[in-house]
């Protein structure tokens, strides 16, 4: 396993960590006990970052790793998430006494006293310029209440503004083979400053892992069910903005990869995991066996510049005018 300096936050994470929205809820069907395991599956290998959020389960997805990280506060980093918790319209949510509150619930459903890496969890960008949400995180910082700070964001403009007028030591952004705006602008900005950078929904929402096909259907509870044209949140989040058909029909048509790189999901997660500017790609997981499938993606080999510029053409001439929604 490989260890990436995350921006100026003095940590060192691997480079394939773990998002953990799956295992609180929204994606159908789980196990606490096949979330643990799954959990425990992934440090015995190497993985020290976790990346989570206040609202992913009402917080539950926090106990869980509460749970398996008993003991291993000094080695285990975990990343969290608020503002979704309440009105991202309302400047009210971005007050001080407010973020206090989401902290403090945070670090006692994880049983911190520090949370490594406070994340703003996909505002507007109106809130991000015209609040005091920066200010109040470098006090939080100062506080010894955070470690660092970081935003996740849905639009590569967003983005930019993050790396250009804070002092966020990451930036999470949704980025893989359907999804490769952020080569153009965002990554090498990254780099340039410094920021890390972890890559969220590498896979796709699962689209490349090449499981799914036409006539698939997901469980009501399954955000990739209610949330497939955007209906409950921004659609990008879902199948990163692809409408399901086409990103089954695109995947298929990107089966290739699977060959020389292990299996599809192998070979996707190998990829981003590949771009200079990405510390971290962080794919969800349900169960010890899906934990297990990705992390043979670190010994997986890698991609020749041959087949990345195959790659990056695909993106352009095929899938960028499919995506939906701001990007």
């Amino acid at each position: 396993m490989k260890y990436n300096a995350l921006g100026n936050s003095g940590m060192k994470v691997s480079e394939l960590g773990f998002g953990t929205w799956a295992i609180g809820g929204d994606w159908g069907n789980h196990s606490d006990e096949d979330a643990l395991k799954g959990l425990h599956r992934a440090m015995d290998a190497g993985v020290n970052f976790f990346d989570t959020a206040d609202v992913y389960g009402g917080g539950h997805s926090e106990e869980l790793l509460a749970k398996a990280t008993r003991g291993m506060v000094d080695r285990i980093h975990i990343g969290t998430k608020f503002i979704r918790g309440g009105d991202i319209h309302d400047p009210q949510s971005y007050s001080e006494a407010s973020i206090r509150k989401y902290l403090e619930k945070s670090l006692t459903r994880l049983n911190r006293d520090r949370i490594d890496l406070y994340q703003i969890h996909c505002a507007p960008l109106e809130m991000l310029k015209e609040t005091d949400i920066f200010p109040v995180l470098d006090k939080l910082k100062q506080e010894g209440l955070i470690r660092s700070y970081g935003v996740s964001v849905e639009t590569v403009e967003e983005g930019l503004y993050v790396l250009e007028n804070t002092q966020a030591s990451a930036l999470q952004v949704i980025f893989n083979l359907l999804r490769q705006k952020p080569l153009q602008e965002l990554l090498p900005t990254a780099r340039e400053k410094e920021v890390g950078i972890l890559a969220r929904v590498p896979l796709a929402s699962g689209l490349l892992t090449g499981k799914f096909s036409e006539d698939h259907t997901f469980e009501e509870s399954d955000h990739r069910h209610f949330n497939k044209d955007g209906a409950a949140f921004n659609v990008g989040e879902t199948f990163s903005g692809l409408p399901f058909n086409k990103g089954v029909e695109l995947s298929r048509e990107l089966s290739w990869i699977a060959k020389e790189h292990g299996s599809m999901t192998q070979a996707a997660l190998k990829w981003v995991m590949q771009q200079e500017a990405v510390t971290s790609v962080i794919p969800g997981f349900k169960n010890e066996a899906q934990v297990s499938d990705n992390l043979q993606a670190v010994s997986a080999a890698p991609f020749s510049q041959e087949e990345k510029e195959k790659l990056e053409a695909f993106y352009r001439d095929n899938v960028h005018s499919h995506i939906r929604g701001p990007y």
